[in-house]
């Protein structure tokens, strides 16, 4: 008998994976329905024709004002008409801030976030505060990024002169489920916020969040409105929601961890140069299924031990988290692929 080499599966090449922004609703379902074995593939093998490696980039995010927020969002701890235990606090000082971002740097993190619960960015000492908050954090050779609600393009603006590199605005879900959640803004808000933006040549991190009760079919749109943006959003965070006692999402049941798998493997077949990200509801995974999702295509990860106001996994099990998977952070800035 003979020996038989094995050959590695092929991979296409970058150029073999076209960015389109064209998607239908029943293509993206039928990805979504494929057996979870062949989704899988599928993904990793679009991961690996453009990432091409193992790289992780490790986001710390920070609320810098917390609670007090008169938005309704059903999910949201910080909203102040649910009583969660979460105390509406001051913005915290520029100091205090870029105190916090470089121990974030020294303990690996590539992309500092800063969060703010407000509903909407006000001109005034704040807003100046954050500015300079920004430019604290690019002078210490990070990523800057912030979500500080709705957004005028003037600001946009503002913030893309201070350095910012990304700004956050999920979509939260399908614009058919959106109002089911929350009412006291409307899915063309959040959209508007988004072309600001994008107009101003800012980065958009732009994602949403499953086990709200919202169906499949409202998942693949919200993935759908996100990929058929021209371009894609450069980051897609994938959250799991966190139940919060006093919030009317409290008894909703925990999502079934591939559920999570099969949403992020989507995205990646969709936005194959986006960074997507496991972003809240990770503590409640095992290292199975974030390994799992890391294999979908997941190639970004918030980690610190709070995210805003919900607990996240500590540092250590981060890194053996990194360490099992033979992954290694990514670089600001250096590490992306180019894809046209």
């Amino acid at each position: 008998m003979h020996a038989t080499h094995a050959h590695a599966p092929h991979s296409p090449s970058a150029n073999e994976v076209p960015i389109r922004s064209d998607w239908t609703l029943a293509e993206v379902r039928a990805l979504h329905d494929l057996p979870l074995l062949d989704l899988l593939y599928r993904a990793q093998s679009v991961h690996r024709a453009v990432w091409k490696d193992n790289k992780v980039q490790l986001c710390s995010l920070l609320s810098v004002k917390t609670g007090g927020c008169p938005e309704n969002c059903g999910y949201c701890p910080q909203a102040a008409r649910y009583d969660t235990g979460v105390k509406a606090e001051k913005l915290m000082s520029v100091p205090a801030v870029l105190d916090s971002a470089k121990q974030a740097k020294d303990a690996g993190a590539t992309r500092f976030c800063m969060g703010a619960a407000w509903r909407e960015v006000k001109e005034g000492p704040q807003f100046e505060s954050v500015l300079e908050m920004v430019r604290g954090v690019k002078a210490l050779g990070m990523e800057a990024c912030c979500t500080l609600g709705m957004l005028s393009e003037s600001q946009a603006k503002r913030l893309k002169d201070a350095g910012l590199d990304a700004y956050n605005h999920n979509l939260d879900s399908s614009e058919a489920f959106y109002g089911e959640i929350i009412t006291t803004r409307t899915y063309e808000d959040r959209k508007r916020t988004l072309a600001h933006v994008r107009a101003q040549g800012i980065n958009v991190c732009s994602g949403g969040i499953i086990g709200m009760g919202e169906s499949v079919d409202d998942r693949c749109t919200m993935l759908l409105t996100l990929a058929n943006q021209t371009p894609h959003p450069e980051s897609v965070p994938i959250n799991a929601l966190v139940p919060v006692e006093g919030t009317p999402l409290a008894n909703r049941p925990p999502v079934d961890p591939l559920e999570l798998v099969r949403l992020m493997a989507v995205a990646r077949i969709l936005m194959p140069a986006a960074m997507v990200r496991m972003s809240a509801g990770r503590q409640q995974l095992s290292q199975e299924a974030q390994l799992l999702c890391m294999v979908a295509g997941a190639n970004s990860i918030f980690f610190g031990d709070t995210l805003l106001t919900t607990s996240n996994p500590t540092f250590e099990d981060d890194m053996r988290l990194l360490k099992n998977a033979g992954a290694t952070p990514l670089q600001p800035n250096v590490d992306r692929p180019k894809v046209s």
